[in-house]
């Protein structure tokens, strides 16, 4: 038996370690608070001063169970995103990203590889019912709690199905399951980055204060009512017909919201046209009540007006000569200011959306016609999330829906980027939940969630390129699938009290049921790479090398690596140019401790240091 030695760096193990990183923030801003490698919190507070409220009442939001829900936001991971070609479209092609799993295991994977990336986040949770799957989380073995989830049973086969209003800690369970996700997602934010939540009566408050902590109320915006139905119900007490969208910034100085396009009321107002401009509508320029400048304005009849006006008399002179005031010919003979459609960036948010953004109704219909069956209930309609999308992304940015269902979010995407020319990508999460054995899903042939899901983006795409007039633009309809598993290293998940697994992961460390490409995106989210990145492989002798992100690493595996391989890296690095290059190999893949000695020094020699050469 022949055993290894590991003599290199090693690829980090888990996602990244949230701890860690706030510690090493906090010794960035204040280094005398580091007392023997920890925080000294009494001399922390002592540097705050009044800022630090050390009062016996204080104001708070708390909850059975917090304590425990940040823990889980902080722990990291081992778990890994496995590729899968043969759900995907475009594979080589496209930008977009679906990735079943469940989304808190999500979430912390992609915490190296996104964060502060993430322009917009759109999430339709669980609005807590009594009928929703509200899965709880372990925070000894979140990757076993998960596989357990996923077959809709716990450890000992009881439901986890939906969260039943008859439970004593029905409000509990539902703010345990969103916290660390919430707090997970904020991180991967960017700076001017902005989130939409859409939520109904049941859980609203509690979801506002929720995110007034995570984000900070400063950075709350607005809290939206949507008419979400058509009709008005008329059984009951009281009728129902909104729900809400909570929007919140990650940085309320930094973030843009974006312009809705006008509506057919508003366009109306543009009647009126010159050969300067085009179409415009009037503007106020003499107001009585905001008017701050008095100055005698003497009309094209004669008439002479006081004011007060809205802008100063030099202002309105250059207005004026420059053929941007309106003057009526009647009545006051009031002069106006114009604005012109063709300069118009649409109008401001208000805080309630009605049924011109669309309605459940009509969001079923849609889904309806891509199958030609109804299949999902309760999806959001295109239409609004079309216009959710213009207020918090640009048209290159990256959209993120962690609760993503039937993917409403991807179609609404997909559907931008054709109407615009935009090159939006999206990355859609969501859980394998089985569906109902008695459901029309079920009986269409769809198992879970992600199958509906991902058929309907390849039927929208397909719509989308079918109905838009061909311009030479390419309209990126395909996607990429990752399915939540875990890590491809036997290491990684090994329990190190069992002796024979230690002795056979010396043997070889990579699981037997992993392929190339399940090893190279592991090894890609460890490093911290968008999953989006160009992949190309190079064989050379029995191994076979990787090259990512156009030679940002390298990877080389195989069963017989030897100093040629190495040798073959160099000299792509030359020929191309490469700097700043990491490469990663398997360990347990040389035929012998002074072949991998001997490559790890012509990679040095080649100007790779020895910090940039890791193992698995």
């Amino acid at each position: 038996m022949r055993i290894m030695k590991k003599n290199t760096n090693e690829v980090d193990s888990g996602s990244l370690d949230l701890t860690k990183e706030n510690i090493e923030k906090l010794k960035n801003l204040f280094p005398e608070i580091l007392a023997d490698g920890r925080i000294n919190f009494d001399k922390l507070r002592l540097i705050l001063g009044d800022a630090v409220d050390d009062s016996a009442e204080k104001y708070s939001f708390n909850w059975h169970g917090k304590r425990k829900t940040i823990k889980i936001a902080q722990q990291s991971t081992t778990a890994t995103l496995r590729p899968n070609k043969d759900k995907s479209r475009d594979w080589d092609n496209t930008q977009n990203i679906y990735i079943e799993g469940d989304n808190l295991e999500v979430l912390k994977t992609l915490q190296k590889s996104y964060s502060n990336r993430i322009k917009m986040i759109y999430i339709d949770p669980p609005y807590n019912t009594g009928k929703d799957f509200v899965y709880k989380d372990n925070f000894h073995d979140s990757m076993k709690n998960y596989m357990e989830q996923t077959g809709q049973v716990d450890s000992e086969g009881n439901s986890l199905s939906v969260n039943p209003d008859t439970s004593g800690r029905y409000h509990t369970d539902w703010l345990n399951m969103m916290y660390p996700r919430l707090r997970l997602a904020r991180n991967l934010l960017t700076e001017d980055g902005i989130i939409f939540a859409s939520i109904d009566d049941a859980e609203v408050s509690r979801l506002r204060m929720l995110m007034d902590e995570i984000f900070g109320g400063d950075n709350f915006i607005l809290e939206v009512a949507w008419r979400r139905t058509d009709n008005q119900p008329n059984i009951g007490k009281v009728a129902r017909v909104k729900e809400y969208i909570l929007i919140y910034a990650k940085n309320n100085k930094r973030v843009q919201v974006g312009r809705l396009p006008l509506s057919d009321k508003a366009l109306k107002e543009y009647r009126y046209e010159d050969s300067l401009g085009g179409k415009f509508r009037r503007g106020i320029l003499l107001d009585k009540t905001r008017g701050r400048h008095l100055y005698p304005v003497t009309t094209k009849g004669g008439k002479v007006l006081n004011g007060p006006w809205m802008v100063t008399e030099k202002k309105l002179k250059e207005m004026d000569k420059n053929n941007e005031v309106y003057w009526t010919s009647s009545g006051d003979e009031q002069p106006y200011s114009k604005t012109y459609l063709s300069k118009s960036t649409g109008a401001i948010p208000n805080d309630f959306w009605g049924l011109e953004f669309g309605s459940n109704q009509r969001a079923s219909l849609e889904v309806e016609s891509l199958f030609g069956k109804r299949i999902f209930d309760f999806p959001k309609p295109v239409s609004l999330l079309k216009n959710i999308i213009k207020l918090g992304a640009a048209e290159d940015s990256i959209i993120l829906d962690f609760f993503s269902g039937s993917a409403s979010t991807a179609e609404a995407t997909m559907q931008l980027n054709a109407d615009d020319g935009g090159e939006r990508r999206f990355i859609m999460v969501q859980l394998p939940e089985q569906t109902p054995q008695d459901s029309k899903a079920y009986e269409a042939g769809y198992r879970s969630i992600p199958q509906i899901a991902e058929d309907r983006i390849k039927l929208a795409g397909d719509k989308i390129l079918s109905s838009t007039p061909k311009s030479g633009k390419i309209i990126d309809v395909g996607f990429k699938v990752f399915e939540l598993g875990e890590s491809n290293i036997k290491e990684w998940n090994l329990d190190s009290d069992n002796l024979n697994k230690q002795i056979e992961m010396q043997l070889d460390n990579i699981s037997n049921r992993s392929e190339d490409l399940d090893l190279v995106y592991e090894i890609m989210l460890k490093q911290g790479l968008d999953l989006s990145l160009d992949v190309n492989m190079i064989v050379s002798g029995t191994s076979r090398i990787y090259k990512i992100a156009f030679g940002a690493l390298f990877i080389i595996l195989g069963e017989n690596i030897r100093t040629e391989t190495a040798a073959r890296v160099i000299e792509i690095i030359r020929a191309d140019g490469l700097e700043n290059v990491v490469v990663v190999f398997k360990d347990t893949g040389f035929e012998s401790d002074a072949d991998k000695l001997n490559a790890i020094e012509i990679l040095n020699a080649g100007g790779i240091g020895y910090d940039d050469i890791l193992s698995i």
